[in-house]
């Protein structure tokens, strides 16, 4: 299933880090050391992950956000480092109990401005701990909060000349069908009347004056202010459920010159043709919304599940929509978003997916109705790229790449694209020593002769000669996502099975990204079919290659790869163990219950009283009887992407009815992923266990007790 929640939700932390904490990271001149250190559990937690990035308008400097695990939190704290784009030592600016991210400069690259959780003494809106907007100087003085709302502020974006800064908040409304004060009287969640709206405020940064710029009848997700600040673009949605993004978005603009009464603001709704009776499902998300420096180009991003997402940009004569175009892509890439127009042109940029690399993709000057050629600005070749910012001034691209011998670091590079990048940070020096695993692309024949290719990890030092290794295969989520080619240790396998001895095969199977439309449009109609064909001809091959031994195999994933772990162990006795983690069982089910049914539909390309058959083909439900693999099942107690009804559905199934062993592991509190460390130890230290039992061959390699005691925490159900 795509990961659309919150990020802010996943990420809310609770530490005060003392003030000698405060230090540069070391330089990272010196070459690395010998790969001594064999990786463990335990290793995971010392991992920091940079998460986004910024260059300062005259590209001097760099500040990113970035997520690491401190000893006394529950979850990963979330700070602010910057550093200097020529080189030198990366300084840590944050280290409050807070929730600190979307680093912006100030015109003049003397302020950052951030958003933030952390509580401001001396105010008691400050007190509640909501998303705040605050600045900073560079070296992390000054800090003061620009917002004071209470309950938070829902968006916000700096003037271009960082005169004032522009910011969102949600109002309650109610529909006026004759039961207001009904819902009024009982204080209850309803399906429907109730509904969060917009209001847009300017809070001038000289005066110091807050003024009500509009109220919008509608929520807006998502907005862009045009540099000659004439006008906001908006992602708008009916109301604040994640459901109505999904195919109810609308692109509309509001005009800041002629609205001169807050209560009935001048809004132009954008002709939606292109992205939605054009495109092949009227279920797209609207997201990303940019401008270019003219302020004459606005683009953005609608992405499908299951169909490539498209990058739309339109023309504009103030709010008068012109031009609007779906743009090309280089080599069929799969735009993953965000999107910008790069500085001094009208070259419009996104991140995007090609064999297995992130890279960042563009489209020449859009124009007077014309379109250029797309071309590749980053070398993918180089490592893969998760974020990017371009300096204002248009001479420096901020990226985050990692590569198969290093996690994602910071780089620079000439905004106008080159062949390499210059690192600039170093936040996990302790990979350096770590024995890594062998990381490569394999590719093999389908059933029906469709080229697939994955990822696989074998253990340090193997080679062929030693004999076939026990082989785990690892599912992505998705499906419309892709594993990718790239040095990774997380909790669904990658890294940790091969230090432990196995060969790990993650398959970008059909409906994956980064290859091609018609390979990930193959899956339309086909869930449960193609994508379980194009696994099992990849274990297969590496069976055949004498990597993997046919007696030794395990299969696990999250989410989509979940919903494929449990079609597996349907399709293919060959399996000694399963992980399953908030997967799918029955697919009808999965579009009453689930908040993005659009997902349902358009893979079965229909709704359950017209797709009857579709449903049920793709449903692992059905042929559930056929199981005879030992499955472990994890889920979060609050899951809405795949709630926890599926997990229990199939704990049933396998244990009441069908005598296979299995476990049923529920993570109080927990959503569609794993965000407190304890749970997410468990659920490595169970896998390991789980496999390390129902895998033939092996010796007990986890800690004696440290299942059980990681077991403790989790709710778990078994008889």
């Amino acid at each position: 299933m795509p990961n659309r929640l919150p990020a802010a939700a996943a990420l809310l932390v609770a530490l005060s880090l003392a003030i000698s904490t405060f230090a540069a990271v070391p330089s990272f001149a010196a070459a690395p050391g010998k790969r001594d250190h064999d990786i463990t559990v335990e290793d995971y937690f010392t991992l920091a992950h940079i998460w986004q990035v910024a260059a300062s308008p005259d590209g001097r400097l760099l500040a990113w956000s970035e997520l690491r695990w401190e000893e006394e939190l529950p979850t990963r704290n979330v700070d602010i480092w910057v550093a200097q784009s020529r080189g030198g030592a990366a300084m840590r600016i944050t280290f409050d109990a807070a929730l600190d991210a979307d680093p912006s400069f100030s015109p003049d690259s003397q302020w950052l401005l951030f958003s933030s959780t952390r509580k401001g003494a001396g105010s008691p809106a400050l007190a509640k701990g909501r998303k705040e907007v605050w600045r900073m100087r560079t070296d992390g003085s000054g800090k003061q909060a620009l917002t004071r709302e209470g309950e938070g502020v829902e968006g916000w974006e700096l003037a271009a000349d960082g005169s004032a800064l522009y910011y969102t908040t949600a109002r309650d409304h109610q529909d006026p069908d004759g039961f207001e004060k009904l819902r009024g009287k009982h204080k209850l969640d309803y399906g429907r009347g109730v509904r969060k709206w917009t209001t847009f405020w300017r809070l001038d940064l000289r005066t110091w004056r807050r003024s009500k710029v509009a109220e919008v009848q509608a929520f807006v997700r998502s907005f862009a202010l045009a540099p000659d600040g004439t006008r906001i673009a908006m992602i708008t949605v009916p109301t604040r459920r994640l459901i109505d993004n999904e195919g109810w978005s609308e692109v509309e603009l509001l005009d800041l010159i002629a609205s001169k009464d807050p209560a009935k603001p001048e809004v132009t709704r954008l002709d939606a043709a292109v992205w939605r009776k054009q495109a092949p499902s009227p279920y797209g998300w609207l997201e990303n919304p940019t401008f270019s420096a003219d302020s004459g180009l606005l683009a953005f991003t609608v992405g499908f599940d299951g169909y490539p997402a498209e990058t739309i940009a339109v023309e504009l004569d103030g709010t008068k929509q012109l031009q609007t175009h779906r743009l090309p892509r280089f080599e069929a890439f799969t735009v993953e978003g965000p999107v910008a127009i790069r500085p001094g042109s009208r070259d419009v940029c996104t991140r995007g997916t090609h064999r297995a690399r992130d890279g960042v993709f563009c489209v020449g000057g859009v124009r007077g109705g014309k379109v250029g050629a797309p071309y590749r600005l980053t070398n993918t070749a180089s490592g893969s790229v998760s974020a990017f910012h371009f300096s204002r001034d248009g001479k420096t691209l901020a990226i985050v790449q990692s590569d198969l011998d290093h996690t994602p670091d910071v780089f620079v590079m000439p905004a106008k694209g080159g062949t390499s990048a210059k690192r600039i940070s170093r936040q996990n020096p302790q990979v350096d020593r770590w024995k890594l695993p062998q990381i490569s692309a394999v590719r093999w024949k389908s059933k029906d002769g469709t080229e697939v290719e994955g990822i696989l990890e074998l253990p340090p030092g193997y080679d062929k000669s030693k004999g076939p290794l026990p082989l785990a295969v690892e599912l992505h989520g998705g499906p419309t996502s892709a594993t990718k080619l790239e040095l990774r240790y997380w909790i669904y396998g990658r890294t940790l099975l091969a230090a432990r001895g196995w060969a790990l095969l993650s398959p970008n199977y059909r409906g994956s990204t980064g290859y091609g439309d018609k390979f990930l449009t193959d899956l339309i109609g086909h869930k449960n079919d193609r994508d379980i064909a194009d696994i099992r001809s990849g274990v297969d091959h590496l069976i055949a290659c004498g990597i993997a031994d046919p007696k030794r195999m395990a299969v696990m994933g999250w989410s989509n790869g979940g919903y494929l772990t449990n079609c597996m162990i349907a399709a293919d006795q060959r399996f000694a163990a399963a992980s399953s983690g908030a997967g799918v069982f029955d697919t009808t089910m999965q579009w009453m219950i689930e908040d993005t049914p659009g997902h349902v539909i358009n893979y079965n390309r229909g709704l359950p009283w017209k797709a009857k058959e579709a449903m049920q083909k793709s449903s692992p439900l059905y042929a559930v009887d056929k199981v005879e693999t030992p499955t472990l099942i994890h889920v979060g107690e609050h899951d809405e992407r795949v709630p926890v009804q599926h997990s229990r559905g199939l704990f049933r199934s396998l244990e009441q009815y069908l005598h296979v062993p299995t476990q049923l592991v529920v993570y109080p509190g927990e959503g569609h992923g794993l965000t407190r460390k304890a749970h997410r130890e468990a659920k490595m230290r169970w896998d390991l266990a789980w496999f390390e039992k129902y895998v033939p061959g092996f010796e007990k390699k986890v800690p004696a007790g440290s299942a059980d005691k990681a077991a403790e925490k989790p709710r778990g159900t078994s008889r």
